[in-house]
């Protein structure tokens, strides 16, 4: 029963449907990889959960749970928007197309943390201010613009330098993927959380204003006290250890095994492109579904692969009405031409037969369901065909006009060929003409005229579907009024 459901739930799918649900799906993995570690994330998942329950109370006939769901959602969308609108806005201004499109950031996989930690170390150490920014989940490059793009390999020197006072790049950031530093000299934005205490400078409140956007660790060296602080998540975690950095740097960027980090993403990538394909086969079937549109149609039952020797002498129905959904629009557009239904007479035998219409022997556009049909059998009886030579008859109707009298007659030929069914050929006596209307007949003449087949399954012989009568008509005398 439950299969049987389920057939008919995705029954009459369409390419056209495939490619919508297809491409609905991506943008909204897309929507996730952008987003995927931000709180922009977490809200709208927990409006995901809303709009389920929303549709399940819909479905149950709970009004009020239906109607609070609808109401939270729609101010949910407020919010996002208001609240949210720094983060969202930076996946906006994505530098390049390509980002925004197919790209997928990757945490930090094969970064060398010893060099960095060594070269924070050394900073620290000489009291030279320093901003280092690691990207992870959700990457950096739609918040910051700025910058030179170095893309030189990841060294304890090369980084040292890029921040020693009077380097060109050293009053930006540097941000280092993948055991490269890729670009210097970036302007982070500022963070506009007023409770930050007065001891944390510019730098401060830079990591802080790049990590509400991103999931970025940003590694801060100050400058007056030499100190080192990690900046995650919006807060700043200071390292009072200087030999503990190297492995405070691994444990906010997900450990030092990459092959395992690189696995972990793959396995969340993959499970959330399922979780956004479901989510859009769901809403494309609520919606779809929700504007389901009902109609009847008469459509004629055609009879295939019959035995030539039988003919069809009887049926109970040559039509079968449907009752059919689907979405408004593909109904409007619905011919009769489009529909039919082919029942097989393959294992049927001569006499009667009873046979089922089933839901395979109706042919439907795509995206149109079958609900019901009736009837649902149809009677037919069968019977073999023969050949048998019988007289034929003209038949005459009215009278002659006054006077007149029809003094010979002849039909040519005078029998024709029929055939038929075997039961209805043994009761055929005579075949008789269309009819002939005497008050029409004037004078002597040949007609031609059709046979009349009765019942409609008899076939007469192609060259005599029509006969010929031959007549003479002629004057009544005095002495056949004298008789009368």
């Amino acid at each position: 029963m439950f299969m049987e459901q389920l057939i008919l739930l995705f029954s009459g799918w369409r390419w056209q449907d495939m490619l919508d649900i297809v491409f609905n799906t991506y943008i909204l993995f897309r929507l996730y990889v952008l987003f995927r570690g931000t709180n922009v994330l977490r809200v709208l998942m927990a409006v995901v959960v809303m709009w389920i329950i929303g549709r399940s109370a819909n479905a149950m006939g709970l009004v009020i749970t239906n109607w609070v769901m609808q109401g939270v959602i729609t101010v949910a969308t407020f919010i996002i928007i208001i609240v949210f609108r720094n983060e969202i806005s930076g996946v906006v201004r994505t530098r390049s197309l390509s980002f925004f499109l197919w790209e997928i950031p990757r945490t930090q996989i094969n970064t060398p943390v010893s060099i960095i930690s060594d070269a924070v170390a050394e900073l620290a150490g000489s009291k030279i201010g320093a901003l280092i920014v690691m990207p992870l989940k959700t990457g950096v490059d739609s918040i910051i613009g700025s910058g030179t793009d170095i893309n030189a390999s990841l060294s304890k020197e090369m980084l040292v330098n890029i921040f020693w006072p009077g380097a060109p790049l050293h009053d930006g950031a540097a941000v280092i993927q993948r055991g490269k530093i890729t670009r210097a000299g970036t302007i982070l934005p500022l963070s506009q959380n007023r409770q930050l205490a007065s001891k944390y400078g510019t730098r401060h409140r830079a990591a802080l204003g790049l990590t509400e956007q991103s999931d970025a660790l940003v590694i801060v060296v100050s400058e007056e006290r030499g100190k080192v602080s990690l900046v995650k998540d919006n807060r700043i975690h200071e390292v009072r250890d200087p030999d503990k950095i190297e492995t405070l740097i691994k444990q906010y960027t997900g450990g030092p095994e990459p092959v395992k980090k690189m696995r972990r993403q793959t396995r969340e990538l993959l499970v959330a492109a399922m979780v956004c394909l479901l989510c859009t086969t769901g809403l494309w079937l609520s919606f779809s579904r929700g504007m389901e549109t009902l109609a009847n149609y008469d459509v004629p039952i055609e009879f295939m692969n019959s035995d030539k020797k039988m003919n069809i002498t009887y049926t109970s129905a040559s039509r079968a009405r449907l009752l059919i959904s689907g979405a408004r629009p593909l109904i409007n557009a619905l011919t009769l031409d489009q529909m039919s239904i082919k029942i097989s007479l393959d294992g049927t035998a001569v006499g009667k037969n009873k046979l089922t219409i089933t839901r395979q022997n109706v042919q439907l556009p795509p995206g149109i369901r079958l609900k019901n049909i009736e009837p649902d059998q149809v009677e037919l009886t069968l019977d073999t065909m023969v050949e048998k030579r019988v007289p034929v008859q003209a038949d005459f109707s009215g009278k002659l006009p006054e006077g007149l009298i029809m003094s010979n007659l002849r039909v040519m030929p005078e029998t024709v060929k029929i055939t038929g069914g075997e039961l209805t050929m043994e009761r055929l006596t005579t075949v008789f003409t269309e009819k002939i209307h005497l008050e029409n007949l004037t004078t002597s003449g040949v007609i031609n005229v059709g046979l009349v087949m009765n019942p409609a399954t008899l076939r007469p012989d192609e060259k005599h579907k029509k006969v010929q009568i031959r007549y003479t008509i002629s004057k009544k005398n005095s002495n056949d009024h004298t008789k009368s």
